[in-house]
């Protein structure tokens, strides 16, 4: 592990990975190529997801030589930063990033169209009905787009929650 790696470890055992692993989740430095730290989250998404912004924050300023934070899945790749219409970039982030991470509660994400820089999403499986769905949408979900796709203006929700069969987390354990 070089030094930088090292450094970024240490800045998440002790701020982000407490609150991670206590939530059923994991996040470890995957690797740093060119002061881009690739983190690795898996388990459960909404232990990792929603606190990606805040281990950004904090190892950006324990470790100056970092210049941009990547989340993956496990063993997932990020899609390309540029590239494709916003619809399709956001698709790819989806498929890359979100829904390999949500899938630990059998959940998928569908996009299901872009209209002036609004983002409509589907929940599905797990997703769909859960108590949680809208902590994994606005604090897991909607930072990652922001950060891969900034000419999104907003994202929403399309989801018939209520039909929802089998959430994971179900309404009464809010």
């Amino acid at each position: 592990m070089t030094d930088l790696a090292s450094r970024v470890t240490a800045v998440l055992e002790r701020s982000v990975l407490p609150s991670v692993v206590a939530r059923g989740g994991s996040l470890r430095v995957a690797g740093v190529e060119d002061g881009v730290v690739t983190l690795e989250a898996s388990g459960s998404p909404g232990a990792a997801l929603p606190l990606a912004s805040r281990a950004e924050a904090l190892i950006r300023a324990a470790v100056p030589e970092v210049t941009r934070i990547r989340v993956i899945g496990p063993g997932g790749e990020p899609p390309p930063a540029a590239g494709g219409d916003l619809g399709d970039r956001v698709r790819r982030v989806l498929d890359a990033e979100i829904n390999p991470t949500i899938a630990a509660h059998r959940g998928h994400v569908v996009l299901t169209g872009v209209d002036q820089g609004w983002v409509r999403v589907r929940l599905e499986g797990g997703c769909q009905g859960c108590s949680l769905a809208e902590v994994t949408l606005r604090q897991g979900i909607e930072p990652v787009l922001r950060a891969r796709a900034p000419d999104m203006v907003g994202l929403i929700d399309v989801t018939d929650h209520g039909s929802g069969t089998h959430p994971f987390f179900s309404p009464a354990k809010r």
